[in-house]
């Protein structure tokens, strides 16, 4: 079967983690949420896929290439044009991505799904699609029954007892919302759905097309199945998504690396005196990282391949990228340590190089030259 996922966006909410990564491409626990939807979507019968890229395409493009190593083919529909030796991106919506794809080759010719490619889940999409095809339906969106104080996070809908939609809301007020069910970005369509997305213009899925739909009275249903849904759609749900995975609850995910002690998985070429060091469990710990004796790490942690943990350092509850080095004064917490930033799971962020603290935070591959007053406290600390 065939699928698209929606990889164009510049994830501006998630900034400023998106300054150098596509949403797609940020990773939890190690693995981009990209190859978490791409292996789910193979693993249920989706194996030929397209992924519309715009922003920071190559990062997608080159990471996945062909496809071949997850058993999928997976082409690419970048979205912008090429200006003065440089690409700009350019996206044309995710509706109008869709119909970019059909108007290039008639990609679509039958069933297809389109998912965000944001979120990791692992819902039954034969499930989804054995309903879909029952219900006779031009479009079926997956739904998923949130908390009224998230509702503005979401595109809401209110459904008939039929399933068939009959109303939507984009990100209402907890007060103002007409139900608390929402539109997870899981599609399913048929191709007679490019009758209603015009070609060559912007044109986005939940605020202009299933509105459409609706006005036409089309046949739009949605359907409420049991799954985990983890999105990332800002700052604050990406450190969400990261402890709900380490907490096991996205069924059959087991983190990378080997299980050195009860919930702590480690890559290869893992430099640490074990009884030297204190873990306390769920961490994750990539390939080719230093730790340091005397260093404490509390979970629920991930620390990215290639960091550097120095002795006595205190790392707890953080997302810690990859090549990050954290100097042995450090008392860390509840932070994402991320392309030069450092940032809380409510999104404020602080730089590090402008806030001077490249001597306590810090890429693990700089040249580490201390002031004397620097070396002076780090002897201090050391001597306590």
């Amino acid at each position: 079967m065939k699928a698209m996922i929606l990889g164009a966006g510049k994830g501006t909410r998630v900034r400023p983690i998106t300054g150098t990564v596509p949403k797609p491409m940020i990773c939890l626990a190690g693995k981009p949420v990209l190859e978490f939807i791409i292996e789910h979507l193979v693993s249920q019968g989706f194996d030929e896929i397209v992924i519309n890229t715009s922003y920071l395409s190559d990062a997608i493009e080159s990471y996945f290439r062909d496809g071949s190593r997850y058993g999928a083919r997976i082409a690419y529909s970048f979205e912008g044009a090429l200006v003065d030796g440089a690409l700009e991106g350019s996206a044309v919506g995710s509706a109008g991505g869709m119909r970019k794809i059909q108007d290039f080759s008639g990609f679509f010719t039958d069933t297809f799904a389109v998912l965000c490619g944001d979120a990791v889940i692992d819902l039954d999409l034969r499930e989804a699609v054995a309903f879909h095809k029952k219900s006779k339906a031009l479009a079926t969106i997956v739904l998923k029954e949130v908390d009224r104080s998230e509702v503005s996070s979401y595109g809401i809908v209110e459904v008939a007892d039929d399933g068939r939609i009959v109303r939507f809301q984009e990100k209402p007020r907890p007060e103002e919302a007409i139900s608390c069910v929402a539109n997870t970005g899981i599609y399913l369509f048929e191709p007679e759905i490019f009758n209603y997305i015009p070609s060559g213009v912007e044109y986005d899925i939940g605020s202009q097309l299933f509105p459409a739909l609706v006005a036409a009275g089309a046949p739009l249903f949605g359907v409420t199945l049991p799954f985990t849904w983890l999105d990332i759609g800002s700052v604050s749900s990406y450190w969400d998504a990261v402890h709900r995975l380490l907490a096991g609850e996205l069924r059959g995910y087991r983190p990378a690396g080997e299980e050195i002690a009860p919930g702590v998985f480690a890559g290869v070429n893992l430099a640490m005196n074990r009884d030297n060091v204190t873990i306390r469990p769920p961490v994750v710990i990539g390939g080719s990282v230093a730790i340091g004796d005397g260093a404490v790490i509390i979970g629920p942690t991930v620390i990215g391949p290639g960091s550097v943990i120095e002795a006595g350092a205190v790392v707890e509850e953080c997302l810690v990228d990859g090549y990050t080095r954290i100097s042995g004064i450090a008392t860390v917490k509840q932070k994402i340590i991320f392309g030069g930033h450092c940032i809380t799971p409510q999104g404020n962020a602080i730089t590090i190089a402008e806030h001077d603290i490249g001597w306590i935070i810090d890429d693990a591959r700089h040249k580490q030259e201390l002031s004397p007053l620097q070396q002076a406290l780090m002897e201090l600390a050391e001597g306590l």
